[in-house]
């Protein structure tokens, strides 16, 4: 799934413009660089997603309590809590909750000066680039991490000073490198070793400062390892409006996303686990039926030595145990005796022989004409419970064996 990652340009200040061009990032996979440079957004290449990325500067960070409020009073609720703190007009200001944020416990929120984030995204959206998330290129974490870069200048514009952008589990802090500040705002001692990151152009200064080698890391690829994040901020206000066909295409394109990879593995674990399961119990079905069918075939060779050629075992049991009591001279169910016998046993008593009878193979039919309803139903009651099935129309009985499943 290929993505998009514009980096969106720091927020101009002291009365200078914007040029109206993003830096950008297209990745065919979300983890390598496929091309990137600078356009007009109606210029940007087209893709599957498309985040946007903030610079370290333009995003402030507070630790608070996450109030408990239903999702649509949240951002009032968070305003009542960090209305003193805020740096701005809370109209001026979007707010945004760290991943997975509980109510009622500690949580990072990002403030960021909203008109400005809204006419950026407006931007974009208007040269038809949705973009799905906005993620900080820096954020607050447990692990340490220093990462130096060109300054800018009021426009934009790189400069020859050098900054460092340090995160840790404290927060986010944009640090210029002149005098002796930033070393002493910089804590002495972690808990584990901090990451160290520079960009090209200044890698060699950077590595002169701290004393140590860092890895080079240009803004490009340090983007696109932003967008590997769970932040997101779109949220409230400016959260991302989805319908229909777009939500689920959406959704389906999350799902393909690199972070979901070890989900579509294991899907696929179990799909193929399923498959294999389902054809291990197939077999051992068809192996149990193939030795039923060879016991039988074996039970019909033993008792009818006579039989040949094993087709049907069942079908060719029951015509040769036919075969013997017809030899036998014994009645079946299917002979005339046998039906006679069950018509007898419950013929009413005050009824006069039948004056006609007609006999098919299996089946009985005697006259009955006078006979009354109740007659007609006490000779059924009576043959039923041996397996008998008992017709009535125009004056006849028909006396036959029930087939299975009929009551």
């Amino acid at each position: 799934m290929s993505i998009l990652v514009v980096l969106i340009p720091p927020r101009p200040r002291g009365g200078a413009s914007a040029s109206g061009e993003f830096s950008y990032v297209l990745s065919p996979d979300g983890l390598a660089i496929g091309t990137q440079g600078r356009c007009a957004p109606a210029l940007l290449p087209r893709a599957d997603s498309v985040v946007a990325v903030l610079p370290d500067c333009d995003v402030g960070w507070h630790r608070i309590t996450l109030p408990k409020a239903p999702g649509a009073r949240m951002r009032a609720a968070l305003v009542g809590v960090m209305e003193e703190a805020l740096l701005e007009e809370p109209e001026l200001t979007h707010l945004a909750t760290a991943p997975g944020a509980s109510a009622g416990q500690p949580t990072w929120v990002a403030a960021v000066h909203r008109p400005w984030l809204a006419a950026q995204l407006a931007a974009l959206e208007k040269a038809n680039r949705s973009v799905e998330r906005v993620v900080p290129a820096a954020w607050p974490d447990d692990v340490p991490q220093g990462h130096f870069a060109e300054g800018a200048g009021e426009d934009g514009a790189s400069t020859d000073q050098m900054t460092l952008v340090w995160s840790d589990a404290n927060g986010v802090a944009c640090l210029r490198l002149q005098g002796t500040l930033a070393r002493a705002l910089l804590p002495s001692q972690t808990a584990q070793p901090a990451r160290w990151s520079a960009t090209p152009a200044v890698a060699a200064q950077a590595e002169r400062w701290l004393g140590a080698p860092v890895m080079v890391l240009s803004a490009e690829q340090r983007a696109l390892q932003a967008t590997r994040s769970l932040w997101n901020l779109r949220q409230f206000d400016l959260a991302a409006r989805h319908r229909g066909t777009r939500a689920v295409r959406d959704a389906w394109l999350r799902f393909l996303s690199p972070g979901w990879r070890p989900v579509r593995w294991g899907l696929v674990g179990l799909v193929a686990l399923n498959l294999l399961g389902l054809n291990l119990w197939a077999w051992h079905l068809n192996s149990a039926v193939t030795a039923k069918q060879q016991a039988a075939s074996e039970l019909l060779r033993s008792t009818y030595p006579n039989v040949r050629a094993v087709i049907d075992p069942p079908v060719q049991m029951r015509r040769e145990t036919e075969n013997l009591r017809a030899a036998a001279g014994k009645p079946g169910d299917n002979d005339i005796e046998v039906l006679l016998a069950a018509a007898a046993s419950a013929w009413p008593a005050d009824r006069p022989p039948a004056d006609t009878l007609r006999f098919e193979p299996g089946r009985l039919t005697v006259s009955a004409t006078g006979w009354t309803p109740e007659q007609v139903a006490q000779f059924r009651n009576q043959l039923q419970p041996a397996g008998w099935q008992v017709e009535f129309d125009a004056g006849r009985l028909t006396v036959s064996r029930a087939s299975r499943g009929t009551t």
